[in-house]
C-alpha cells in the first residue's frame, strides 16, 4: 500500500506496545503521528518513521483513528474534553481507540458523554497485550469492544496492528473485563504454585526436580513455568507482588458488586496480602521465597540449594540393568489398567489379569491375556505384580483381603503400585511387606497420561523404591512409559510427586471453572474468552484441556470429578501430617466435594463448574444460542424498499460477464430454471456454451466426492479450459462461482486456491452460504440452519459433524480461520452486514467491495432473497468498475446474480407424462440424518405401492469383489423386473453409516458406495417414468456415469430447493425427468411429497397410516370381520360410498373355512379400492397360524395371548412382533381378557379381566407392539340387557400411557356401543373399533328372506352388511376422511 494519500492514525501517549503497533501500521501503509512527553519514547517513535504532534489537538487532526492511552480515570476529562482536548482536532466520524485498564463503568460513561456532546466520534475500547502461547509468544494481541459500526470501522486498523484480534460487539469495557479474568487466574495459579513447592519441600522432594517434572505434566501452568524458577532462585522481591494484590482486590470488588462468589481468588488474595505485608520499610528488598518459607514453615531456600540429580538419567540406568521378567500379574483392569495390561501383552510379556468386573476379564482374554479368578490366583508364580486400582481401600483389599495377593506371591516377587494413593500409605505398605519375611519388594509408581497413552505405552511414570526393587521392575516400567522418572527418597516419593501434580491440576480445573463462570457473569463470549486466556498468562494445561468440556456442556467422564475428591483429599491429609497449610488446595477440594454432593461425582471433573453455575445462575456453555426464527427475523431492519431485480437485468446488459458456476454436486441448480448444465468440460463444450452468450451455465464437478488433492487438480483443469475457451470466442468474459454446500461442507479453501492459481489473484473472495429454500441464514456473521421454527448455529448441526468436511465454527469469520488453519485470521475477514444491505442498498455494497484491500475475504450476511438481490446488484456495479471476485456461495446467490424469477414446482402434467404407465426409479445414497428421516417417512407414506430394494453397504464397500458383484447383480435384476411391472422402485443403501478412520478413508468408502449405485443403475435397461436421485454425490454420479448425460437442461424445481432436469439427447434415457434431491433439503415429508406427486396413481393404505391419520383427525377406523367375498365387497363398497378408510379383518375361524382364497380376495379388493383399505388378521392365538399369516399378504395382525399369564403373553407377543416388524406389518396385541363369544370362541365372565395400566407399560416396553387392544368392560358379541359398562376412567389412563409410548388403542366389541360411548372412547384415544356381531347378524337376517336365485341372495346379503358398515363409519367419524 503506497503512503501517498494513506490513512493517518494518531497516538496520544506511547509505551512499548504502542511502538509495536505503530511499526505494524507503518508496514501496512498507514501514516502515524503521536503526542508524547517522554523524549525517549518520542525518539523511538520518530526512528520508526512516525511524526511528532505538538499537542493533543494536533495528534487528532485528519486521522482515521486516534489511539488514546489512559492509565487513570482522572485523565479522561483533560485528554478528551479540556480546552486542548483531542476532540477539538478530530474530524466528523473519526474513530477513537481507547487503551486503558480502568474499570468498564468509566469507559461506558465516556462513551455516553461522547454521544451526549454530539462528538460524532466512534469509540472502541482496546485491551492490548502480548501473547504467551508458543504460537503468539511476544506478539501483539488486541481485544476490542464497541458497537457494530465502530467495530466495522476499526477492524482494518486493529487487524493491521495485531497478530491476534478478538472483537466483541456491544458495550465497551470488554477488554477490562477480560483482563480481570486473566488476573484472577494468574493470582490463583501463583498461590497454588507456591503451595505446591512448599508441600514438596516438606515431603522431602527436591523443588527443582518437582519443577522439571510438573512443567511438562498436567499440573503445569504459565505462572508455574515462568514464576517458580525466579522464586526458587530468590529473584522475586516481596514488593513486586503488591501490584498483584491491588489488581486482585479490584477483581474481588467487581465480583462483590455483582454478588458473585470467588472463593479461590479470595483465599489467594489473602495469602498474597500476608506475603506482601512482610518487608515493609527497610526490608523492602527481602525475597519472596524467604517470606513464603516462614509463612508455611518450609525451608524452601535450603531445599532448592540441595544437590540436584536427573530422574530420567536414573531411570535409564535402572532400565539398563533391569532383570528379565517372565510373568506379570495385573490387578485392576479399568480404563487405564486395561490399556496398560494389553500394552504389556503387545510388548511380549505374559500377563495374568484380574478385575471384579467379569466382562472386562472376557475382553482381556480375547486380547490374548490369561485371567485369574481372584487376586491370589493372579499372583501365583509371577515375577512382578502391578496393582492399578482406584484408591487405598481397594489396594488394601486386593493385597490383604480375602484371597488377597500378598499371601500368594512367591518369595522375592515385586509389586508395582500404580494407583494414586498417599505417600504415607505407600510407606506403611512397604513396612508391612518387609514384615512378611518373603523378600517382597515394592515400587511406588503412580502414572499420568490418560487412557489413550496407557494403551500406547506412552505414560509418564514417577517411580520410587529401593534400587533392587526398581531393577527387578525396570523392564515393565519402561514398557509402559514414554517418560520414566526415578525419584529419590524411597517408597512414597513417587506418590509425593504425583500428589503435587494433582494439587496443581485440581486447583487449575477449579480456577478455570471460577474464571469462566465470572466471565459468563460479566457478559463475555466464553469461547472468545477461552481463546484469549489460552494465549495469555492465565493459561494452564488443565485450563486448555478441561474448559472446552465446560464450553461444550459435555461432561462425559474422561476423568471423573470424584477422582479429585480423592486426590485433593490426599493432598489435604498429607498437608496436615506435614503441617503445611494449603489454603488454595483446601478450598479447591471443598469445591469438588460440593460437586460430588450435588450428584455430579461420576461426571467429568470439569463439572466442578456446575457448582458456580448452580449458585449464581450463569451458564458457561459457549455454544451459540438456538434462536426463535420469527423473533430474529422480525428484529432485523426493514428490507431495502426497492426490488433490485430490474436493476440486475439492466446491469447484466452492460456487464458482459457470463456467470460460470462450478458446482461441487448437482444440487446447486436448486434455484434456477432454463439453464444448461455441463457434466463434462472439454474446451469444445465450453466454447459451444460461450458462443450462445448465456448469462449463466453450470459445470458439474462433483468435487465434493473427491479428495482435496483431486478436487484441486480438477478445478485447475476446468479453469484452464475456461481460459482457453474464452480466448477463442470474441467478447467473452466470465466470473467463476464455486457453488458449495449451504451447510458449509466442501473443499474450502483448496478449490478457491486452485482457481486463483489459474485465474490470477482476485480483489476479494466472496463467501455467501445463504439459501432461503434450505433454511440457511447468515445474521451478524453467524450462519444458521433453520429447524422448524428455530435457527440453529451451523456448527451445532449434524452437518458440522460430517466425516469428511466437519467443522466447529458457526461464525463465518472464525469458520474461514478454522478452514484455512489460521492462514486467513478471523480478524482479517470483512463482512457485508444486513444493516448495510437494508439501509445502504446496492450502492453501499458496491462502495464496500471497491474499498476492500486486494486479496481480501468478505462474508455476506443475508436473511431474505431481497438481501441477496441487493448484494448481487452491488457486486455487479463493482464488477463494472473493474473489480474481480471469486465467489464461494450456496444456490441463492446464483439465481439472484442472474436475475432469475422463481416459478412454481414442476409436475408430471407440465412435461406431458401424466399418462405414462411406467414405474419410477428412486435411488438414495445420502447419509445425512435428514435423509434417513425422509426415507422413513417415504416408506411410511408410500409403502403400499413403492417396492423397496436395500443395497448392503457392508457387501459393496467392505467385503470381497465377488460379494460386491453379487449384490450389485441382485439389486439390478430385481429393479429391472419391478420397473418392467410398472412398480415405483426405491433403491437405497443400508442406513448404518460406515466411516473410515480418517477423512480420506471415509471418502474412499463413499466412492465405493456411489460407484456401486452407478453400476446398478447402469444395468437397469427399463426406461423409468422418472428418476429421483437423493444426495449430491449420488445424483452427480448417476447422471454422468450411469445415465451418460453430458448436458442437461434445468427445467425448474420439483419442490422448493429440489432441481428437476431433463436429460440430454446423448443420454441413455433422453428426456426422462431427473429429480436431483439434495441430502440436506426439505422437511421429513419432502421426499414422500415429491414421490407421491411423480409416482403412478396409487392409494396409500398401510394400517399404521390409517391409525395415524385417525389419531390426528380425532376419529376411529372400523375393522370389519369378513368371511367371504360378499363381506369384503360390502365393506369396500361402503367405504367408497362414505369416502372412508376401512380395515378388512379375518378371524382364524374364517381363515380356516375360506383359506388363502379368502385372503387373496380381501387383498385384491383393498388394492383395487379407490379409498384406503387394509387387511388385518385378527385374534391369532397360536404361533403356527400367525407365522403362516405373515406371508399371506396381510398389512397387520393381532397377537392374542390374553389367555396366557403376563410373562407368557409378553414372550409370545414379542416373538411374533419381531417377525411381523421385519415385514413392516403393524402388530396389535391384547392385555386383559374380554368376556363373550366370537366365532365360536367363548370366554366366561369369571375368566375376563380388565387391562392393568402398570402391566400395560411393561407389556408395551417388552413386546414393541404398535397397537394395544384394551379391556375396559367391553365384550365380544352381545352386551347384557343392562347395556355396556365401560370403564372410561381406565381408558383415559391407558390413553395417557399409550400416547407417551406411541402406541394406538383398539377397542374390540364395538357392536352395540352407543354413539355417546363411541365418541367418549375416541376422545380417550381409541383409533380402531372391531365390528363383527352386527355385520354377521345383518348377513344372517338377510338369508331368512327367501330369494329366487343365489345371485339375489348374495346381493341382498351384501347390501345388508354394507348398510351396517356405512352406519358404523359415520358413527366412528371416518366418513369423508379417506
Amino acid at each position: 500500500m503506497a503512503t501517498d494519500g494513506a490513512a493517518v492514525v494518531g497516538f496520544v501517549g506511547l509505551d512499548d506496545l504502542s511502538l509495536d503497533m505503530a511499526a505494524a501500521l507503518l508496514r501496512a501503509g498507514y501514516k502515524v503521528q503521536a503526542f508524547e512527553i517522554d523524549e525517549t519514547l518520542v525518539d523511538k517513535f520518530l526512528n520508526l518513521g512516525g511524526t511528532r504532534s505538538a499537542s493533543l489537538i494536533e495528534a487528532g487532526k485528519e486521522v482515521a483513528a486516534l489511539i488514546v492511552l489512559i492509565s487513570h480515570v482522572d485523565q479522561i476529562n483533560d485528554v478528551f474534553f479540556g480546552q486542548q482536548g483531542v476532540l477539538k482536532g478530530l474530524q466528523k466520524g473519526a474513530l477513537i481507540i481507547l487503551r486503558s485498564t480502568i474499570l468498564p463503568s468509566y469507559i461506558q460513561n465516556l462513551e455516553k458523554r461522547l454521544r451526549d456532546e454530539d462528538s460524532m466520534a466512534h469509540l472502541i475500547e482496546a485491551y492490548v497485550s502480548r501473547g504467551f502461547s508458543e504460537v503468539l509468544k511476544g506478539r501483539t494481541m488486541i481485544t476490542s469492544s464497541g458497537r457494530s459500526e465502530a467495530n466495522a470501522k476499526a477492524q482494518p486498523i486493529l487487524s493491521a496492528m495485531s497478530e491476534k484480534l478478538f472483537t466483541f460487539e456491544g458495550e465497551v469495557g470488554t477488554g477490562s473485563k477480560i483482563k480481570m479474568v486473566n488476573e484472577l487466574l494468574e493470582g490463583i495459579h501463583l498461590v497454588a504454585a507456591l503451595e505446591a513447592i512448599s508441600l514438596c519441600t516438606q515431603a522431602g522432594i527436591h523443588p527443582w526436580i518437582v519443577y522439571d517434572i510438573i512443567s511438562n505434566a498436567a499440573g503445569n501452568s504459565w505462572v508455574f513455568k515462568n514464576h517458580i524458577p525466579q522464586f526458587l532462585r530468590g529473584d522475586t522481591k516481596v514488593h513486586s507482588y503488591r501490584t498483584v494484590v491491588q489488581n486482585l482486590g479490584i477483581v474481588l470488588d467487581t465480583a462483590k458488586s455483582l454478588i458473585f462468589p470467588l472463593p479461590l481468588l479470595s483465599v489467594a488474595h489473602q495469602q498474597l496480602i500476608l506475603g506482601s505485608s512482610y518487608g515493609q520499610g527497610d526490608d523492602s528488598d527481602v525475597t519472596f521465597v524467604k517470606v513464603w518459607g516462614k509463612l508455611l514453615g518450609a525451608n524452601i531456600q535450603d531445599a532448592a540449594s540441595a544437590e540436584l540429580y536427573e530422574p530420567e538419567q536414573l531411570a535409564r540406568q535402572i532400565v539398563a540393568k533391569s532383570v528379565v521378567v517372565k510373568r506379570i500379574g495385573f490387578i485392576g483392569l479399568g480404563a487405564m489398567g486395561f490399556g496398560m495390561a494389553t500394552h504389556l501383552l503387545k510388548s511380549n510379556f505374559c500377563v495374568v489379569g484380574y478385575d471384579v468386573y467379569k466382562p472386562t476379564l472376557t475382553r482381556f482374554a480375547n486380547a490374548g491375556g490369561l485371567i485369574g479368578n481372584s487376586p491370589a490366583e493372579t499372583s501365583k508364580d509371577v515375577d512382578v505384580l502391578v496393582v492399578m486400582v482406584t484408591n487405598e481401600t481397594q489396594a488394601e483389599s486386593v493385597l490383604y483381603g480375602d484371597l488377597g495377593a500378598v499371601a500368594a506371591l512367591p518369595s522375592g516377587a515385586s509389586i508395582i503400585l500404580s494407583s494414586t494413593v498417599s505417600p504415607a500409605f505407600v510407606s506403611q505398605l512397604e513396612r508391612r511387606l518387609q514384615g512378611e519375611g518373603k523378600g517382597l519388594k515394592l515400587v511406588d509408581a503412580p502414572v499420568s497420561g490418560g487412557v489413550k497413552r496407557a494403551s500406547e505405552g506412552t505414560l509418564t511414570i514417577m517411580a520410587s523404591g529401593t534400587d533392587e526393587a526398581l531393577t527387578c521392575t525396570g523392564s515393565v516400567l519402561s514398557a509402559l512409559s514414554e517418560k520414566l522418572y526415578v525419584i529419590r527418597g524411597g517408597c512414597g516419593a513417587g506418590s509425593g510427586v504425583k500428589m503435587i501434580n494433582q494439587l496443581l491440576a485440581g486447583v487449575h480445573i477449579a480456577s478455570g471453572a471460577e474464571a469462566m463462570a465470572l466471565g459468563a457473569r460479566l457478559g463475555l463470549n466464553t469461547r472468545m474468552l477461552f481463546d484469549f486466556v489460552k494465549n495469555s498468562g492465565g493459561t494452564s494445561w488443565m485450563f486448555e484441556n478441561r474448559v472446552p468440556h465446560m464450553l461444550d456442556n459435555d461432561y462425559t467422564p474422561y476423568s471423573a470429578l470424584d477422582i479429585f475428591v480423592k486426590d485433593l483429599g490426599i493432598v489435604c491429609r498429607e498437608s496436615s501430617s506435614l503441617k503445611v497449610p494449603l489454603h488454595i488446595a483446601t478450598v479447591a477440594h471443598q469445591l469438588f466435594l460440593a460437586g460430588s454432593a450435588a450428584g455430579w461425582g461420576r461426571q467429568d471433573d470439569a463439572g466442578v463448574v456446575k457448582v458456580y453455575e448452580t449458585l449464581t445462575g450463569v451458564k458457561v456453555e459457549g455454544t451459540l444460542p438456538v434462536l426463535k426464527k420469527e423473533v430474529v427475523l422480525q428484529s432485523l431492519p426493514p428490507e431495502w424498499p426497492l426490488d433490485p431485480i430490474d436493476d440486475i437485468h439492466r446491469l447484466n446488459q452492460s456487464n458482459s460477464k457470463t456467470l460460470v458456476v462450478l458446482d461441487d454436486d448437482p444440487t446447486g441448480t436448486q434455484t434456477v430454471h432454463d439453464i444448461e448444465v455441463l457434466t463434462e468440460w472439454s474446451v469444445g463444450s465450453i466454447v459451444e456454451q460461450f458462443r450462445k452468450k448465456p448469462k449463466c451455465f453450470f459445470i458439474l464437478t462433483n468435487s465434493r466426492s473427491l479428495s482435496s488433492e483431486k478436487a484441486s487438480a480438477l478445478i485447475k483443469d476446468i479453469c484452464g479450459n475456461l481460459s482457453i475457451a474464452a480466448k477463442s470466442v470474441e467478447n467473452i468474459d466470465y466470473t467463476v462461482v464455486l457453488r458449495g454446500d449451504s451447510t458449509l461442507r466442501g473443499h474450502f479453501p483448496e478449490e478457491a486456491d486452485a482457481a486463483v492459481s489459474l485465474l490470477g489473484e482476485m480483489d476479494a473472495w466472496i463467501i455467501c452460504p445463504f439459501f432461503l429454500q434450505g433454511g440457511r441464514y447468515t445474521i451478524k456473521d453467524i450462519h444458521y440452519v433453520a429447524d422448524s421454527d428455530w435457527l440453529v448455529p451451523a456448527g451445532d448441526t449434524e452437518f458440522a459433524r460430517d466425516a469428511s468436511f466437519g467443522y466447529k465454527s458457526s461464525n463465518l469469520r472464525e469458520w474461514v480461520e478454522e478452514k484455512t488453519r489460521g492462514r486467513i485470521p478471523a480478524s482479517s475477514v470483512s463482512s457485508i452486514s444486513i444493516n448495510l444491505l437494508r439501509k445502504g442498498g446496492p450502492d453501499a455494497v458496491c462502495d464496500t467491495l471497491c474499498n476492500l484491500q486486494k486479496g481480501s475475504t468478505c462474508i455476506v450476511n443475508a436473511a431474505s432473497d431481497r438481501d441477496m438481490a441487493v448484494f448481487s446488484a452491488g457486486m455487479i456495479q463493482a464488477e463494472l468498475r473493474g473489480k474481480s471476485f471469486l465467489c464461494r456461495t450456496a444456490a441463492s446467490f446464483v439465481s439472484t446474480r442472474i436475475g432469475i424469477i422463481p416459478k412454481a414446482p414442476i409436475l408430471p402434467k407440465d412435461l406431458g407424462i401424466t399418462k405414462e404407465r411406467k414405474g419410477g426409479l428412486i435411488v438414495v445414497g445420502s447419509y445425512v440424518p435428514k435423509t434417513t428421516k425422509q426415507v422413513e417417512e417415504l416408506k411410511l407414506q408410500c409403502g403400499q405401492f413403492l417396492k423397496k430394494l436395500e443395497v448392503s453397504v457392508d457387501k459393496i464397500a467392505m467385503k470381497s469383489l465377488e460379494e460386491r458383484e453379487e449384490e450389485i447383480n441382485r439389486v439390478a435384476e430385481m429393479a429391472n423386473l419391478l420397473l418392467g411391472a410398472c412398480k415405483d422402485t426405491l433403491i437405497m443403501t443400508s442406513r448404518e453409516l460406515i466411516t473410515g478412520k480418517t477423512a480420506s478413508e471415509s471418502l474412499e468408502i463413499n466412492f465405493k458406495v456411489s460407484s456401486a449405485l452407478v453400476e446398478i443403475v447402469r444395468r437397469i435397461s427399463t426406461r423409468p417414468r422418472y428418476i429421483l436421485a437423493k444426495g449430491g454425490i449420488t445424483s452427480s454420479d448417476l447422471a454422468t456415469k450411469a445415465l451418460e448425460a453430458k448436458c442437461a437442461k434445468v427445467v425448474g424445481q420439483a419442490l422448493a430447493g429440489i432441481p428437476l432436469w431433463q436429460l440430454g439427447p446423448e443420454s441413455r434415457h433422453p428426456g426422462v425427468p431427473y429429480i436431483v434431491f439434495p441430502g440436506n433439503v426439505g422437511d421429513s415429508k419432502a421426499l414422500a411429497d415429491v414421490v407421491k406427486s411423480w409416482a403412478l396413481p396409487s392409494r396409500l393404505s398401510s394400517t399404521k397410516e390409517l391409525l395415524l391419520n385417525a389419531e390426528r383427525g380425532g376419529y376411529a377406523v372400523g375393522a370389519f370381520n369378513v368371511y367371504n367375498m360378499e363381506g369384503a365387497e360390502a365393506v369396500v363398497a361402503a367405504a367408497e360410498e362414505e369416502n372412508s378408510p376401512a380395515i378388512l379383518q379375518i378371524h382364524p375361524s374364517a381363515l380356516k373355512q375360506g383359506g388363502i382364497p379368502l385372503v387373496a380376495c380381501c387383498v385384491s379388493a383393498a388394492e383395487q379400492a379407490n379409498v384406503p383399505i387394509t387387511v388385518h388378521f385378527d385374534h391369532g392365538t397360536s404361533k403356527q397360524e400367525l407365522v403362516e399369516a405373515l406371508d399371506l399378504g396381510f398389512d397387520s395382525l393381532m397377537v392374542d395371548g390374553s389367555h396366557l399369564s403376563l410373562k407368557d403373553n409378553i414372550a409370545y407377543t414379542k416373538y411374533i412382533s419381531l417377525l411381523a416388524h421385519s415385514k413392516n406389518m403393524l402388530v396389535e396385541a391384547e392385555l386383559g381378557r374380554l368376556s363373550g363369544t366370537e366365532d365360536d370362541l367363548t370366554v366366561e365372565d369369571y375368566e375376563a379381566r380388565l387391562t392393568d395400566v402398570n402391566q400395560a407399560e411393561e407389556f408395551i416396553d417388552e413386546t414393541g407392539i404398535d397397537a394395544l387392544a384394551v379391556c375396559i368392560g367391553n365384550v365380544h358379541g352381545k352386551y347384557p340387557a343392562s347395556g355396556p359398562n365401560l370403564r372410561l376412567d381406565l381408558l383415559k389412563d391407558l390413553h395417557a400411557l399409550s400416547s407417551k409410548k406411541g402406541v394406538f388403542l383398539v377397542l374390540h366389541g364395538a357392536s352395540g356401543l352407543s354413539e355417546e360411548l363411541i365418541k367418549a372412547s375416541i376422545q380417550r384415544g381409541v383409533t380402531k373399533f372391531n365390528v363383527n356381531t352386527e355385520v354377521r347378524n345383518a348377513y344372517m337376517n338377510s338369508l331368512s328372506n327367501p330369494k329366487k336365485d343365489l345371485v339375489h341372495v348374495m346381493a341382498s346379503a351384501k347390501e345388508a352388511m354394507k348398510a351396517v358398515v356405512a352406519e358404523k363409519m359415520r358413527l366412528f367419524g371416518s366418513s369423508g376422511k379417506a
